[in-house]
């Protein structure tokens, strides 16, 4: 079975994505946020969709940075 060493980055992060969303809407209700650029006609679904793939795209610079650090010296 050929191993997928992305999915050792995409699978974290996307798990990491997925609490952090919870996290944070468990606490904040987009609808009651005030925006200066026009975002408060979006839907609370469109602002949880766009939330969602952004705290990937973080969590996914992470775990990136840490698959990268942790590669051992090559001589």
């Amino acid at each position: 079975m050929k191993k997928l060493p992305w999915m050792r980055i995409l699978w974290p992060s996307f798990l990491s994505a997925c609490v952090l969303e919870m996290l944070v809407f468990a606490l904040v209700d987009p609808t009651e946020l005030r925006w200066t650029h026009g975002i408060e006609q979006w839907s609370s679904t469109g602002i949880y969709s766009v939330s969602f793939f952004l705290f990937w795209a973080l969590t996914l610079v992470s775990s990136a940075t840490t698959a990268w650090l942790t590669e051992p010296a090559v001589d």
